[in-house]
């Protein structure tokens, strides 16, 4: 049932978006956004599969690995969102995205030319500068295109371009490394994105915003956020979430090359299409799920995700401890459709709670959380146990560490998502207008 008010609160997110665009505009600038999302993750998957031929060329430890693939590239990219996001609550946000996709773009090709760990930092700390340019003003444009109803459904579909990405990312990856080498890959993914970012700069338009109201400062956007007892709970629940994943996305494929022995083109296909069409399927339906029981109960918005933080972990146990691989790689792929359905009602969520002048720079809010604590400290984790905690197992020791970050991430973050829950009708009821 319903707490009091929550089911007014539902009613009144039914109402149509104000952006003034057809819904076959409105559609279109969402599969831009969503191609623009799948760039953005080819390029982050694609050191993950390439950690191998990077340490040997390189010279570098499982540690430094985990340092590049999350640290390096999350402190720049959540810090600096929060700048971008201010500057897309006041200035044109379509060209924000344009303008961050071509530098993360032309980044990830000069990844290929770098020589030492220094210059991979460098390059890696660009990628995440151009990459932060993307999800803030995106989502705030979204949330201008597509009514309350559907916003969740249109976040998802948004979300559904990490998994694609991290298909593709896999498969290119791992072709071009056993075709032309791990430098091409990097230069090969890379450049395409120019071509994407003039596309957002001529095709897209900036949707109309609805308030004429100044932007506040971002330091009373984070106070205004914090009070709120859901949004607290959520961003902190969220990065636990992301802990584990990013933690999954960045060392599976090498749990499966040192672990079973999978390499080459096989490994990117299999690992690449059991997370990115699983994650794909968990994105849409956890939209779809919060949209449809939200308009009942709105706790649905924060009770998907809580089923995404602990669902997962039998099939995901399994994989790591089975000892063939293919039965393995089935049994994880229901767990990725549940582990990818918290990303989208939470965005959703952050953006109802908001108002319209706060919407970006709310999201650069909850993406700094996710960032800091889930990208930036959960691949280095798993090297760190990897080389100092597991290190007399072998092999072996990258199964022990992905499991226990699993584990603990999983039940910690179910924990908050639950409390926020409790709070969300109220908080809706008493956000500003």
């Amino acid at each position: 049932m319903s707490e009091p008010g929550d089911a007014g609160t539902a009613a009144e997110a039914e109402g149509e978006s104000d952006a003034g665009f057809t819904p076959a505009y409105s559609n279109y600038v969402l599969g831009v956004l969503f191609v623009s999302y799948v760039f953005n993750f080819i390029d982050r998957t694609i050191p993950s599969m390439l950690v191998e031929p990077i340490k040997a060329d390189l010279g570098i430890s499982d540690t430094q690995m985990g340092l590049l693939t999350g640290t390096m590239f999350a402190l720049f990219y959540a810090i600096m969102g929060i700048p971008i996001a201010r500057l897309a609550d006041v200035w044109v946000r379509k060209n924000i995205i344009s303008i961050g996709l071509g530098l993360w773009s032309l980044m990830t090709a000069a990844s290929g030319l770098v020589q030492n760990f220094t210059q991979m930092a460098a390059a890696r700390i660009g990628v995440g500068v151009g990459e932060a340019a993307l999800s803030p003003p995106a989502h705030s444009m979204l949330a201008s295109y597509f009514p309350p109803s559907r916003r969740a459904t249109a976040l998802g579909i948004y979300a559904m371009g990490i998994h694609i990405g991290i298909l593709f990312g896999a498969v290119a990856g791992d072709f071009l490394r056993e075709t032309w080498g791990w430098r091409t890959a990097f230069i090969a993914v890379g450049l395409p994105g120019a071509a994407l970012a003039l596309l957002v700069w001529f095709t897209v338009k900036e949707p109309p915003r609805v308030t004429t109201n100044a932007p506040p400062p971002v330091s009373e956007v984070f106070r205004y956020l914090w009070r709120l007892k859901s949004f607290r709970h959520a961003s902190i629940a969220s990065g636990l979430t992301a802990f584990a994943g990013y933690s999954f996305a960045s060392w599976a494929p090498t749990y499966l090359e040192r672990v079973h022995g999978l390499v080459g083109t096989e490994r990117g296909l299999k690992y690449g299409v059991v997370l990115g069409v699983g994650g794909a399927i968990g994105s849409v339906l956890a939209g779809w799920l919060s949209d449809r029981y939200g308009r009942l109960d709105i706790r649905w918005w924060l009770w998907v995700p809580t089923i995404a933080t602990v669902a997962p972990l039998p099939f995901t146990l399994v994989f790591f401890f089975h000892s063939a691989v293919n039965p393995a790689l089935a049994w994880v792929f229901p767990g990725l459709i549940l582990a990818a359905m918290y990303q989208a009602p939470v965005f959703a969520t952050a953006q109802s709670l908001a108002p319209e002048q706060m919407r970006s720079v709310a999201s650069g809010v909850l993406i700094l959380i996710i960032n800091l604590i889930g990208y930036a400290c959960g691949p280095p984790t798993v090297g760190f146990l990897n080389d100092y905690v597991f290190d007399g197992y072998g092999n072996d020791a990258i199964r022990y560490s992905m499991a226990v970050v699993l584990l603990v991430m999983g039940f910690w973050g179910a924990g908050h998502f639950l409390w926020g829950a409790r709070f969300l009708g109220e908080d809706l009821r008493n956000r500003r207008v």
